[in-house]
């Protein structure tokens, strides 16, 4: 595997290309994690569980006050991944109801809010500073003051990877934005205030992982989430002996398109077939009895996302417990259902799990799964350190080999969430 550029590397060269492109030095470096999930995937949306921690990929901005040649209400931001400049004016953001922070079916924010600003009508900016200006809008709706600034954006999250690289340009810009105001909002108000930005910027639906993850995430921990509740139990992922792979097909998803608002759709309407709020309230004992309620297209729907919430919460039990056989079990399992019963995988995907699990136990493999919305994307699997460099060698050999692309293997740690790497005075 090649060289993994480190947070300080990624900092100190956007703060470089800060410098070059404004002509002055940064004041305020904000920075925020991408995220892989171990387990419990199209779980968020239906109120469950879910199994992710923050990696070691980040979103850094580096920013400064506007020059005084530049009007003070606008908001200029440089892409170094596009080479792409993007400015707007703060004087005709939309405004409207934040996101609460308790007790709230956060997954249906943007249709359940209808004073909420709708941010997705600006087609002069690109997506990605779509996303920047919706957050903005939202943090500012949340009572955090806002002005004008320049700003450069690095960042080395794959791009449409399932590693949530949306989620974290969000939360490194309303940490940002926080740094810059001297406020802070509670982490998971901050959250909501990312992820309402996301249905709205973009129009993509949403649950609260991503955003939870980026902004909530411990280093060295997994983070269970109760995606009902919003509770947060930290799950040790500490032993030297196992590593996280992560793999990137180079099959790149778009979340915006229909499959992912589809998928949402069918829990919904199969929810209400089965008289419960959310399928989380469902049992396989009361799925298997009601099954003549919904039809043959329902059905594997509702399977995966009952079966695939005990088995996130069975794999955490199992990683405390240090039973990584087990872990293995839970992610295989959740491949197959996620394939077939959920049916967001795709041929490249499916490639890549059969061919990690060819390698088997006996070359360090525990398990292995697709991770992120699907349709494309990652695959995430545990394997014991000292093989680890080997498996992903071999891995990206054969892959190349049987489809003709190149994959991406990278390790990581669970990381921290967001922070300030600098501030200046506000």
């Amino acid at each position: 595997m090649e060289h993994q550029q480190t947070l300080k590397e990624l900092a100190d060269q956007t703060a470089q290309d800060f410098q070059n492109h404004f002509g002055r030095a940064a004041r305020w470096i904000a920075t925020a994690p991408g995220r892989v999930n171990l387990i419990g995937e199209h779980i968020d949306y239906n109120d469950g569980y879910v199994l992710p921690m923050a990696i070691e990929r980040y979103v850094v901005i580096a920013a400064d006050e506007p020059s005084l040649k530049s009007p003070h209400n606008v908001v200029r931001v440089f892409s170094k991944l596009i080479e792409r400049q993007q400015e707007f004016s703060l004087d005709d953001l939309p405004t409207g109801t934040a996101p609460h922070s308790a007790n709230l079916e956060s997954a249906n924010l943007a249709s359940s809010n209808p004073t909420s600003a709708d941010l997705s009508s600006t087609p002069s900016l690109s997506k990605w500073a779509r996303y920047i200006r919706g957050t903005i809008t939202t943090m500012a709706n949340s009572g955090i003051r806002v002005a004008g600034f320049d700003a450069m954006i690095g960042s080395n999250v794959p791009l449409g990877g399932g590693l949530s690289s949306s989620a974290a340009l969000e939360v490194a810009t309303a940490t940002l934005l926080e740094g810059i105001s001297g406020q802070q909002l509670d982490p998971v108000a901050k959250a909501l205030a990312c992820q309402l930005a996301e249905h709205e910027a973009v129009g993509v639906p949403c649950g609260i992982m991503d955003q939870f993850s980026s902004t909530l995430c411990q280093a060295n921990y997994l983070m269970l989430l109760d995606c009902r509740s919003q509770k947060i139990e930290m799950i040790p992922l500490t032993d030297p002996e196992i590593t996280v792979l992560i793999i990137d097909s180079n099959v790149k998803h778009e979340l915006t398109g229909s499959e992912y608002s589809q998928r949402r759709s069918q829990c919904e309407e199969a929810a209400k077939a089965l008289g419960v709020v959310s399928l989380r309230d469902v049992t396989l004992e009361q799925l298997e009895q009601s099954k003549s309620t919904l039809d043959a297209f329902l059905y594997p729907r509702v399977r995966h996302v009952v079966s695939e919430i005990e088995r996130t919460r069975l794999a955490a039990d199992a990683i405390q417990r240090g039973a990584w056989d087990e872990v293995g079990q839970q992610m295989i399992a959740s491949h197959v259902s996620l394939r077939d019963d959920y049916q967001v995988s795709c041929k490249e995907l499916d490639i890549l799990v059969d061919l990690t699990l060819e390698l088997g136990p006996t070359q360090g493999v525990i398990g292995t799964r697709m991770t992120g919305g699907g349709f494309g994307g990652c695959t995430v699997s545990l394997v014991r350190t000292e093989q680890v460099d080997q498996v992903a060698t071999t891995l990206a050999s054969r892959y190349q080999s049987k489809v003709g692309i190149e994959a991406i293997p990278f390790t990581t740690r669970p990381a921290r969430g967001a922070y300030m790497i600098k501030r200046g005075s506000s």
